[in-house]
């Protein structure tokens, strides 16, 4: 015959160590409920047996208990790990984000520099427009100055032929 083990072995001890249960007569249904001798039976139950039944059970959780512990253990290692990666990752993720930061700053760089750079071609095109203007204006100017010249000459040329068509008063000699 084969040894029981595990919860059968306990059970058996458990059924060999306690004391018989003594027969009364039979319970009426108004008379007294099936828990009623819980009480009494459980008084009756010795040391030995209490002891029994508690390496029973001990030794029936205790191997799932540790291996559960270790694999608890395991877990929790394995979950400081992966705190760890992510802490990195998200380091990495905020290294792009400066990244990404950087390269925003550098393409608004990039478009003012433009803008700077078409600015400073419109004012060399003023500049250049304003010294056309100023060139030009000298000229007018100066045109303008040599027109009055001359016109002035004219008048007095002609206040000369004036002077000389006016009819002089003879001398009397």
């Amino acid at each position: 015959m084969e040894q029981p083990e595990g919860k059968e072995r306990f059970l058996l001890e458990a059924a060999a160590a306690a004391p018989p249960r003594q027969t009364g007569p039979a319970l009426d249904s108004c008379e007294a409920s099936p828990d009623e001798g819980l009480i009494e039976d459980l008084a009756i139950i010795d040391k030995k047996a209490v002891e029994q039944l508690t390496e029973g059970l001990i030794s029936h959780y205790l191997p799932d208990l540790q291996r559960s512990k270790l694999a608890l253990q395991e877990l929790t290692q394995n979950q400081v790990v992966l705190l760890d990666t992510l802490e990195q990752e998200i380091s990495k993720f905020r290294e792009c984000n400066s990244i990404l930061d950087i390269n925003a700053l550098f393409s608004e760089a990039k478009h003012y520099h433009s803008k700077l750079v078409n600015i400073r071609k419109e004012m060399m095109m003023l500049h250049e427009k304003t010294s056309k203007l100023k060139k030009r204006a000298l000229k007018l100017q100066q045109k303008r100055q040599k027109e009055e010249l001359e016109r002035e000459q004219q008048r007095e040329k002609e206040l000369e032929r004036e002077k000389q068509l006016t009819a002089k008063p003879a001398r009397r000699t």
